[in-house]
């Protein structure tokens, strides 16, 4: 099995302009429209590459319960295929697979514990992805599981991601770092009795980390956790948008 990488990141909230405006003060990204009919889509480039949309959440998906949230999409070989093999490995489909016009296709589902995800498939070939460790590239995917045993289990069954090193956090239990074909690109836990709900977190890449969250404050964002520093002699931090949602920093220095 080839493994799955994480290709695509998507901001879904109730304020697109003034999202894309914070993120890109915070991360440096440089907003684009993409052109797309009877709706804005934001694209958040690095440099000339684009890396993640950001759109406002329809007022059918409030009414329905949804809130702001980064989601991340994993690239497949065939989206409808996968989405019967992640039923029948105990997942649930939040969106049913459908065309993207001109982009491909994809399907918004959930893990067994409930944390979210997309499933892709491009119309065309992924394009080069800047070099590791760019800033405003995405530099970690991170999930706190309902049980990482079991969640470990159900994303590698599908992905074909492999372990790499594990880390243990005392009474928090171990930290699982993944790949998807070459090195750690994120790490498991089992989630915090005190976090509501189990989700992916995804890290953005900073140049410096504290002048990053200095942005994230004055743009009426909050620090959650940190700063911190990690294996690999990086630093990082936890933090929310004006919106509520919660995003991390890396950076290779405070």
């Amino acid at each position: 099995m080839t493994p799955s990488p994480f290709v695509w990141y998507e901001l879904m909230t109730t304020d697109d302009v003034a999202a894309a405006a914070f993120y890109g003060d915070v991360v440096g990204w440089k907003p684009a429209d993409a052109g797309m009919t009877g709706m804005r889509y934001t694209l958040m480039q690095a440099g000339e590459q684009p890396v993640a949309g950001v759109m406002t959440l329809s007022k059918e998906a409030c009414d329905a319960g949804a809130t702001p949230a980064w989601t991340g999409y994993v690239a497949v070989a065939d989206v409808d295929a996968m989405v019967v093999k992640l039923t029948t490995a105990g997942g649930a489909i939040c969106h049913p697979a459908q065309d993207i016009p001109g982009v491909g296709r994809f399907a918004t589902v959930a893990d067994p514990h409930g944390a979210v995800f997309c499933l892709f498939r491009g119309n065309q070939e992924e394009p080069s992805q800047p070099e590791a460790g760019t800033p405003g590239t995405i530099g970690w995917h991170e999930l706190s599981a309902g049980d990482l045993d079991s969640a470990w289990d159900f994303y590698s069954g599908l992905f074909g991601w492999t372990k790499d090193q594990a880390m243990d956090m005392g009474p928090g239990g171990a930290y699982q770092l993944f790949a998807a074909g070459g090195e750690a690109i994120g790490g498991m836990m089992t989630k915090p009795a005190q976090m509501p709900r189990p989700a992916w977190l995804y890290y953005f890449r900073v140049e410096a980390l504290d002048a990053a969250v200095d942005r994230v404050k004055a743009g009426g964002g909050q620090l959650l956790n940190g700063p911190m520093a990690v294996p690999g002699d990086e630093w990082v931090a936890q933090c929310s948008d004006p919106q509520g949602v919660m995003f991390a920093l890396v950076a290779p220095k405070r």
